[in-house]
């Protein structure tokens, strides 16, 4: 019975107290008997063999190696090592962990561990006191879900409490100049029709209008070889104004219409045709030149009064040459009686050379204005001259007025 008492004081992992043991009694048997190796110095085989039979042996024990560098207490690498466990242990339950789960004491339950239930105020309290709503701890519900299985996260019923919505205020506003341009009618209207890339393309040169013809190079080309051969065709085709001169020193000439003039003195006045002789000059034309209307109005020198007006329509005239013609003119003068200074100077100037001492009339000073309007130019043109001491295209007879 005391043989009992002292084995169930001893523990049962040492083979020191006599408890279980194993089929060879290491301590109470001999060692294999190691033969000497040259390696091992200063160790004499007869002498182990002698120390064999004596009375102490412990150089017979498993703690007892004749070749170790250094003591190590009779303790060797194994005798410190844990392999750990490879699941962690669940305690018991005890009376405080029965209070909150709800259960028994001592009964056991398998409920999740909550690792967020001290963080979001739903754990265990010690104290009540300060809380207003004590709905007690709530654990989680147990995960069924396999190790391989991701769980899923289903989502609630509208009746199960409500939804407290999180307005976010939004950002402000960072437009740019193509997000406002975007906005206007024809920002929308270019987006839609896509005109605003095809015209960026076309700028930058990437691409024509009709396919890879019509690019902005080629069209600047094309613009400045029109433009060239257009002002060159302009430079030959455009009229130009002519020059206008007197073919003779006569500048005026009888008309050959068969009427005859007349002066009259109660009231004074005279009227008569003739022709204007002139030259014109085309040499800075290319082409024909063609007039619209070409009209002459003929003034008194002395008196800048209107005597004589003419006009021709629908006349042409040959390019690079000097041509002569005649301008149709017709003389009306009507005044209050024969002392009016013009009525005198075209009478004396026509009127028989009889009638002079010296058989020489005088001439007459007159300004001519020439107005003209030609095919091919726009606007009106006029040319203006004046010439002294022309002589009277006619001669009125003796017993005239």
């Amino acid at each position: 019975m005391a043989n009992n008492i002292e084995h169930d004081r001893r523990s049962a992992v040492s083979s020191f107290y006599g408890g279980r043991r194993s089929s060879v009694d290491i301590l109470n048997s001999e060692p294999p008997v190691r033969e000497a190796s040259p390696g091992m110095r200063g160790v004499d085989v007869g002498s182990q063999r002698s120390r064999r039979g004596g009375p102490d042996r412990d150089d017979a024990s498993s703690f007892f190696s004749p070749h170790m560098q250094s003591q190590s207490a009779g303790y060797n690498r194994q005798s410190f090592f844990d392999a750990g466990r490879t699941a962690p242990v669940k305690g018991g339950r005890d009376e405080e962990d029965a209070a909150f789960i709800g259960g028994n004491p001592g009964q056991q339950q398998d409920a999740g561990w909550d690792v967020y239930a001290d963080f979001n105020n739903m754990g265990p309290r010690y104290s009540n006191a300060f809380v207003k709503y004590d709905e007690g701890y709530q654990r989680l519900p147990p995960d069924t879900h396999s190790v391989s299985t991701p769980p899923v996260k289903y989502e609630e019923e509208a009746s199960t409490g409500p939804v407290e919505m999180v307005t976010v205020p939004a950002l402000g506003a960072e437009w740019r100049k193509t997000e406002l341009k975007s906005m206007t009618k024809a920002g929308r209207r270019e987006l839609k029709s896509g005109e605003g890339i095809q015209w960026k393309r076309w700028w930058r040169d990437q691409e024509g209008l009709c396919g890879r013809w019509g690019t902005r190079k080629q069209i600047a080309i094309t613009a400045f070889v029109v433009a060239a051969i257009i002002a060159i065709v302009i430079a030959f085709t455009i009229p130009r104004v002519p020059g206008f001169a007197f073919a003779s020193s006569s500048p005026l000439v009888n008309a050959t219409d068969g009427i005859t003039p007349e002066f009259s003195r109660t009231p004074a006045n005279f009227s008569f045709n003739a022709d204007l002789d002139l030259q014109i000059d085309t040499g800075s034309n290319f082409l024909p030149l063609k007039f619209s209307r070409l009209s002459a109005e003929l003034f008194d020198l002395q008196t800048e009064i209107l005597v004589a007006t003419g006009n021709i329509t629908g006349r042409s005239f040959p390019a690079k040459k000097f041509t002569e013609f005649l301008l149709p003119l017709n003389f009306t003068y009507v005044a209050l009686n024969d002392s009016d200074p013009t009525w005198n100077n075209w009478y004396n100037a026509c009127k028989n050379s009889a009638l002079y001492a010296n058989g020489s009339r005088p001439g007459v000073d007159f300004r001519i204005q020439l107005t003209m309007n030609i095919a091919g130019l726009i606007g009106t043109h006029s040319a203006a001259t004046q010439v002294s001491n022309v002589n009277c295209p006619f001669e009125l007879p003796q017993n005239s007025v």
